[in-house]
């Protein structure tokens, strides 16, 4: 009997004065570069705050605070068919601290308004992207103390 197991990743919506940080990776079944927030899988032993600030650092290099939680969402990757469990905080830049980031599966980052998003919206990598950038401009922000660890 196979075990169904959803893969538990983060992401983290960091805005500054207007303009939303975002990966551009590619997309390892069709081969598209495609956008994505900073994002990535738990690994063992991690919080899910940790997670979100190292892969943060991991594929922009900017360190950044964590003001909240956006929200947590599922979601059935069309070309694998896995099922994700995203937990997507809010941050705020504090520093680039290195101008190359250390992921090599990062193609570039880029500092996006919303309507240049809103333009590249075919180039998403999910339909989780557009729609976490849209609620944060709607102002939801949940307090990080909604997720712990014992």
């Amino acid at each position: 009997m196979q075990v169904w197991t959803p893969h538990v990743t983060v992401a983290t919506v960091i805005e500054d004065r207007g303009r939303y940080l975002l990966v551009e990776e590619r997309d390892k079944f069709s081969g598209a570069l495609v956008f994505n927030q900073p994002a990535g899988h738990l690994e063992q032993g991690e919080t899910l705050a940790a997670a979100a600030l190292r892969e943060t650092m991991e594929e922009t290099g900017w360190e950044m605070e964590l003001l909240g939680i956006l929200g947590i969402a599922l979601y059935t990757a069309p070309g694998n068919l896995v099922t994700y469990c995203r937990t997507t905080f809010v941050g705020r830049p504090l520093r680039q601290a290195c101008a190359s980031p250390p992921d090599p599966d990062i193609h570039a980052t880029h500092w996006l308004d919303y309507e240049a998003i809103v333009a590249n919206s075919a180039r998403m990598r999910s339909p989780l992207v557009l729609a976490s950038i849209e609620q944060h401009r709607r102002g939801v922000c949940y307090p990080l103390e909604l997720v712990y660890s014992q």
